[in-house]
């Protein structure tokens, strides 16, 4: 199984998520999703599913879920999709206009953009969840102390990675699995919802923040059990 984390956190998000995996059986590599820029990101990506012998379920959440759309589309041996309160678009849609589908998504106010000077001195805009809403938007289930110091480690997004369109979709052609967060005030549950059923995706509901997989990691692990029951045998 490879993991692929999305924009304000790290791979140490699915810490929980790995150790019930691990409990089953189950080989997992949580990717390092670099956060600047989708082509890059889903090229990274890419790199780390060319390198995993066998058949590969393929689980992202927030953003990751575009990243895992681009990068597995076509990918020989990946057998499954999850898409963790995760996105999924159509070629030429981008994870911000996707995220404004429906209305209620309470992140957009919440961010804190700081510009970066590149190495070609140009500049971009790196977006950062304020960390006196953190907790509010992102991560309402998770034990205070936690949030507190996901707000501290988060990782930034480049903000023109969440405008970059899509040019691929994997979930066309892979079998997908989707669990939607009800509880989410950064992206709203018909957003996911509306992705799901395009995708034909099994979906499940649950009462949970975007950091579900903090806040609930045995869900998240069951429903990546299943795609690969489903799917890898």
């Amino acid at each position: 199984m490879v993991l692929v984390h999305g924009a304000f956190a790290d791979s140490s998000s699915w810490n929980g998520v790995i150790a019930q995996l691990r409990r089953h059986g189950h080989p997992v590599i949580a990717a390092a999703n670099p956060l600047r820029g989708l082509h890059d990101d889903a090229r990274s990506l890419r790199s780390v599913l060319d390198s995993v012998d066998g058949p590969i379920v393929v689980a992202g959440h927030s953003y990751g879920g575009t990243v895992v759309s681009e990068a597995a589309d076509g990918h020989p041996r990946v057998t499954a999709l999850v898409h963790v309160a995760g996105f999924s678009p159509e070629e030429g849609e981008s994870t911000g206009e996707l995220a404004a589908v429906f209305p209620g998504g309470e992140l957009g106010p919440a961010l804190r953009p700081v510009p970066v000077t590149t190495d070609d001195r140009g500049t971009v805009t790196d977006l950062h969840i304020r960390q006196d809403r953190f907790r509010e938007v992102f991560a309402a289930d998770v034990p205070r102390t936690v949030a507190d110091l996901m707000a501290v480690t988060q990782r930034p997004v480049v903000a023109d990675a969440l405008e970059d369109e899509a040019t691929r979709a994997a979930w066309k052609t892979v079998p997908s699995w989707t669990l939607v967060t009800t509880q989410d005030l950064a992206v709203p549950a018909d957003s996911m919802r509306f992705m799901a059923e395009r995708a034909r995706s099994r979906t499940v509901e649950i009462d949970a923040s975007r950091a579900v997989t903090v806040a609930r990691p045995g869900a998240v692990a069951r429903l990546i059990d299943e795609a690969v029951r489903a799917t890898a045998g």
